[in-house]
Formats: C-alpha cells, sequence, structure tokens
C-alpha cells in the first residue's frame, strides 16, 4: 500500500462573484505521506485553508484531482462525505468551535455521537483523549471557564477523540498568546513524533511552522518553495 495519504493533482480554486472570478490558487499538487507533519505557509488570502478544506472534503475545487486516504473524495455524495470525513479526519479550527453550553467532556464527545459505540466506550475514549491534551481535570469546566490555550487543546482532543488517520489544522495558534500557542504546537508536535500522527497545518507564521517536518509555500496562488523543517 502507497505511503501517500494526499494526492492532490493540479487543483483549481475559483470564486465566482457576480461577474467577477477570483482565483483562490491554479494547478496546485501536493502529496502528503504518512507520518509527516507538514506546514502549509501563506500570506492572508493566499488559499491555503481553502487548500485544507478541499483535502477535508469541506470544499470542492473549481477543476483537479484529489485522493485521500485512497479515496477519491470528489465522486463522494455529502452524506458519504460527512461519514468519510467522520472516520478519518480530525479537524482543528483557529476559532475552537466549542459549544458554550456544553463541557469540555461533551464537547470531546460529540464526534463519538455519529458513531456506533455505546455510552461506555464513547467515556473511555472522551478520558484519553482528554488525558492525551493533559486536561482531565477539567472535563466538567465549560469553555467559559477554560484559558484560551485550554480551549484549543480541548478542541484538539475533539479532533482525536476517533482516531482519526489525518490531522487537519487551520491556524490552530492563530487566537493564542505566546505561551498558550506554545503549549499547542508542543503538544501538536508531541502527536506527530509520539503517536505517529500525520498532521497538515496551515499558518502564517514561522515560528509555528518550524515545529513541522516540512513546509510549502503557497503564494499568488501557487506553491512556489517547499523546505525541510522542525527538529
Amino acid at each position: 500500500m502507497s505511503n501517500i495519504l494526499v494526492e492532490a493533482r493540479e487543483l483549481t480554486k475559483i470564486y465566482r462573484r457576480d461577474t467577477v472570478e477570483v482565483v483562490a490558487f491554479e494547478r496546485v499538487s501536493l502529496d502528503v505521506r504518512a507520518g509527516e507533519f507538514l506546514a502549509l505557509m501563506g500570506p492572508s488570502g493566499s488559499g491555503k485553508s481553502t487548500l485544507l478544506n478541499i483535502i477535508a472534503g469541506i470544499d470542492r475545487p473549481t477543476s483537479g484531482r484529489i485522493r485521500v486516504l485512497g479515496t477519491d473524495v470528489l465522486r463522494l455524495s455529502e452524506d458519504d462525505l460527512a461519514a468519510w470525513r467522520s472516520a478519518h479526519i480530525g479537524y482543528v479550527f483557529q476559532t475552537f468551535n466549542l459549544i458554550p453550553v456544553l463541557t469540555a467532556y461533551e464537547n470531546v464527545e460529540l464526534p463519538l455521537l455519529l458513531t456506533r459505540l455505546g455510552g461506555r466506550a464513547r467515556r473511555s475514549h472522551v478520558e484519553t483523549a482528554l488525558r492525551l491534551v493533559g486536561l482531565e481535570d477539567r472535563m466538567d469546566h465549560y469553555p467559559r471557564q477554560l484559558s484560551g490555550g485550554q480551549e484549543q487543546r480541548v478542541a484538539i482532543a475533539r479532533a482525536l477523540v476517533t482516531d482519526p488517520d489525518l490531522v487537519l489544522a487551520d491556524e490552530p495558534t492563530g487566537d493564542l498568546d505566546g505561551r498558550s500557542a506554545a503549549e499547542v504546537l508542543d503538544l501538536l508536535g508531541r502527536l506527530h513524533r509520539d503517536y505517529r500522527k500525520t498532521i497538515v497545518m496551515v499558518t502564517h507564521d514561522p515560528h509555528a511552522a518550524e515545529r513541522a517536518s516540512l513546509t510549502f509555500h503557497l503564494e499568488k496562488g501557487a506553491i512556489i518553495e517547499a523546505a525541510a523543517g522542525g527538529p
């Protein structure tokens, strides 16, 4: 079996607003291999978040081909895409996207409610995920009772609770102070190093990109440079 988890070829994404066309990126090709920690850098508007959303099956390209984990995601219906994403993709958002009326435990449990796991198995998965991010003692706290860094760690636990094949992180430190950002990056690095998670992280911060094992730069609608990174 190939160790290439993401195989994107000649991807183009064009947004149409009335009679105006805005090219997010054009003819981008990218491979992501199992066990890599890849940082995708670029200025605002370069299309890097759009590319991440296409990998996740949240958005679709205007043209091109993409296979993720051996699946041609462009051929899946919206219902099949949702089920596939739930089983294989962990997504970490910049703005945490936690539900304020749910506890940390309940937020992390949400993806498991779409599975056939019983209550006892769900609890085991949630407790393991929260322990992994160092928040087992905060599981009954609501988002308003947590710091920004703790909220993002809860969001990472939610992304990991299904043991996904691929973790996608969109500016995961963008809304955090320096200390909290470092803690989140340390956690992502540990997930890559100790648990061999494959991670694709979108960032505009070169300090965050330094934690990755490989960095791609997406500028002016195209990938123009690739460089080794990380320790």
